[in-house]
This record gives structure tokens, C-alpha cells and sequence, in this order.
């Protein structure tokens, strides 16, 4: 019966159950609904759960080594225009001082402004 209903997408519990329009998760108690998953999936969400889209600033919040060099980006670094992509750094940006490089959205928090 629960094999066509998808997991939870919070915390990815297998025992969702169906109430009129809502997929509810008894683990979690998210409920959601089941035509907004495919949307849920191509989100991008930050540090503290913000969604991101293109063109959002954003600060990093821990220093980070740049790969394959001795430069650091520094936590409190602010990236304006950011650009949602792909993979496994997800969001391709211009970090000043450094350049144009991939960042994971789980090491940056949107700024609001």
C-alpha cells in the first residue's frame, strides 16, 4: 500500500501515509503536498534551511580552502549573484579576491536585503 507514496522529503522516513490532498509523515509530522515533491526536489536550500535561487547573495559561514591553492575564503565572505547548478557544489559563484568557483549551499546562509 505505502509503495507509490515517495519518502518524506524532511527526513526521509518510508512510513508516509496519504489525508485527502496531503502526504502526512508520522516520524517527522511534515506534511506536504504530493504535486509540490517534484519542486521540492530541484531546491536548493542553504545552512539554515532558506531556499536559494539565482541571483540571491549569500555569506559563508565557515572558512573554506580553495582546492588546488593557499587561499582561503574567509567565513563572513559576501557573494552577490550567485547561480544555481548541478552537482555537487551547487551553486557557482564569484567569490571577490579569489574568482569564479563552485560553493556547497550547506557552508553559506542568504543574506537578506
Amino acid at each position: 500500500m505505502n509503495d507509490t507514496l515517495p519518502p518524506c522529503p524532511e527526513c526521509a522516513s518510508a512510513y508516509t501515509y496519504q489525508v485527502d490532498a496531503l502526504l502526512i509523515c508520522p516520524e517527522c509530522a511534515h506534511e506536504w503536498s504530493p504535486d509540490a515533491q517534484s519542486d521540492d526536489a530541484a531546491e536548493v536550500r542553504d545552512s539554515v534551511g532558506n531556499v536559494l535561487a539565482d541571483g540571491d547573495t549569500v555569506t559563508v559561514i565557515k572558512d573554506l580552502k580553495v582546492k588546488g591553492s593557499s587561499s582561503v575564503v574567509k567565513v563572513g565572505t559576501k557573494v552577490r549573484g550567485i547561480r544555481l547548478v548541478d552537482g555537487d557544489h551547487d551553486i557557482d559563484c564569484k567569490v571577490p579576491g579569489i574568482g569564479q568557483m563552485g560553493l556547497k549551499s550547506q557552508f553559506v546562509k542568504k543574506v537578506s536585503e
